[in-house]
């Protein structure tokens, strides 16, 4: 009909302000609280990220500024570039017979029991974590529970008994050692973790692969662990994660060896000497956190991503 006003129909825009008798604007409550909202999202969105950024910011800017200048005005907080150098980390990657502090063999020394761990420990931990999700035998409940129940004790109950172990059959001091450690303390929280995934796999999936012929084994290595694979990668960047940054063990078996000593072993040895300046000293922070940093945001889509929709269908 004419002179009919078509109303809006986007119900998600907040309502317009209410008029009183006399004319002026009064805000409802819906208003007011979608704006109020929407602006204090944003405002604890920035301060969480400034919170989260603002040490690894101070920490890189720290060890990018000359020892003089952080002296002279150790506050500031904004850069400034003729005071940037390069020389810390120089220090810090060069090898003691250089005069610097070797981190770069620490750093090999650290990939290599990392890697190592996550290798050994993926590959007990899928076997054992599909056998509990999807094999029936007794005590199968009791079994998963163990599993987490034995990264409940603390790694300082283990630590004195380890350390005499090892020194009595001669291996105190080797990086065999500490990733044989490094892989008891991981393995069961990994297959804790992955039976969980391997649950939420559709069975019937496996069910209709064993229907066309296909055995346990060919199942599990051609359905069930690509389905599984972001799992698979958090678990194994978990494991990363802790083997990288690990100090109490690399202490106990390798002080005595510094050729083998790990990033963290080295960097705390910079952080309790007073020769050392601080500017060094976050030089090896920054590059102790950087490595995992950067792993993190390059396999962030894989990790997020969900192999498994649309797998199964009716």
């Amino acid at each position: 009909m004419a002179g009919v006003a078509t109303l809006p129909t986007d119900s998600s825009a907040a309502p317009p302000p209410a008029r009183g008798a006399r004319g002026e604007r009064r805000w409802s409550r819906t208003t007011v609280e979608v704006r109020v909202l929407g602006v204090l999202r944003w405002v604890v969105i920035a301060g969480l990220v400034l919170f989260t950024l603002f040490p690894f910011y101070y920490m890189v800017l720290l060890s990018l500024r000359d020892l003089s200048s952080l002296v002279q005005d150790p506050g500031r907080l904004w850069p400034v570039v003729a005071e940037f150098t390069t020389s810390t980390y120089r220090n810090v990657l060069a090898s003691t017979d250089s005069g610097g502090q070797g981190f770069l063999r620490f750093m090999a020394n650290s990939g290599l029991i990392a890697l190592g761990t996550v290798a050994l420990t993926l590959a007990f931990a899928i076997p054992g974590a599909y056998a509990v999700a999807r094999l029936e035998f007794p005590g199968r409940r009791k079994v998963s529970v163990l599993f987490l129940s034995v990264y409940l004790f603390p790694s300082i109950l283990l630590a004195v008994p380890l350390f005499v172990f090892f020194t009595r059959i001669g291996l105190r001091g080797s990086l065999g050692a500490l990733l044989l450690v490094y892989v008891s303390q991981t393995v069961a929280v990994s297959i804790y973790m992955l039976r969980n995934y391997f649950q939420t796999v559709p069975a019937s999936i496996e069910e209709a692969a064993a229907v066309d012929g296909a055995n346990r084994f060919t199942v599990m290595r051609r359905i069930t662990l690509p389905l599984a694979m972001p799992a698979i990668l958090a678990n194994g960047l978990f494991v990363l994660m802790i083997a990288w940054n690990e100090f109490l063990f690399a202490l106990l078996f390798l002080v005595e060896n510094r050729p083998r000593w790990t990033v963290s072993l080295g960097l705390s040895q910079l952080a309790g000497s007073i020769e050392i300046p601080t500017t060094v000293l976050m030089a090896g922070s920054v590059i102790l956190t950087l490595p995992i940093v950067v792993l993190f945001f390059a396999s962030e889509r894989l990790l997020t991503g969900g192999l498994t929709a649309g797998a199964e269908k009716g």
